[in-house]
């Protein structure tokens, strides 16, 4: 009933987009931290996944070895997809045997694309090669347009409802963080949000506490100024 891609850009940030025809896809499937990984949930969903295998990442435990003990301690996990990659672009997929077709997954080099009940192998072969064709765009347009491509393929074979987009980057909590539980083109709609996004919420966002500046900056004339320099880089490029 999902798809989902995981990627490690170049910079270090990790990123999930993701969509379903079921709503709230956002609030348990997908799942990160900074600077350690990122995995989805898909199909039954066991959101327990979830903690249990970013703390495996950080103890620096391979994915292959945190998917497999998953799934060995879960006797649902014939019903269970799962992906994880971690900061150093390792990947892991499992598809478990009673998953709804067609389901399956793709890896390569720093990116992981997995589905079930999708429209058929066509929608995770698009995105994945959509991904790897749009490498010139910044890190969450890419992700949208991979998405965009598997939707173009089929997407969910029942159609469409909800969809999600996370990076994180040097911390715990997210850099972006944006959800659509129930829309008639979840996807457009995420667009919609990100390019709302990046009016004054990416740049302030910057702006908070982090672990190379633990106070932020509170100062609101440097905060205005730091928005400022956010959207002339952005024109610069554009």
């Amino acid at each position: 009933m999902t798809w989902s891609l995981l990627a490690l850009e170049s910079t270090g940030a990790l990123g999930i987009a993701i969509a379903s025809r079921f709503f709230a896809v956002g609030a348990l499937c997908p799942h990160g931290r900074g600077v350690t990984g990122a995995l989805s949930t898909q199909a039954l969903v066991n959101p327990l996944y979830g903690p249990l295998g970013l703390d495996a990442m950080a103890r620096g435990v391979d994915p292959s070895r945190i998917a497999a003990d998953l799934i060995a301690s879960d006797p649902g996990a014939a019903s269970r997809q799962l992906h994880l990659i971690d900061a150093r672009g390792r990947v892991a997929s499992h598809t478990g045997s009673a998953c709804i077709d067609w389901c399956g997954h793709l890896t390569g080099d720093g990116w992981s694309v997995a589905g079930n009940m999708l429209a058929g192998a066509e929608v995770i072969e698009e995105t994945a090669r959509a991904y790897v064709e749009h490498r010139g765009l910044p890190f969450a347009e890419r992700l949208l347009a991979a998405m965009d491509a598997g939707e173009a393929a089929g997407g969910d074979k029942r159609g469409r409802q909800g969809a999600a987009l996370k990076i994180w980057t040097t911390e715990d909590y997210p850099a972006l963080d944006l959800r659509v539980d129930d829309h008639h083109d979840p996807l457009g709609e995420l667009r919609r949000l990100h390019d709302k996004s990046l009016e004054r919420f990416q740049p302030f966002i910057q702006c908070l506490p982090s672990r190379s500046n633990p106070a932020g900056l509170t100062d609101r004339t440097a905060i205005e100024a730091h928005v400022e320099a956010f959207h002339r880089v952005r024109g610069d490029r554009s």
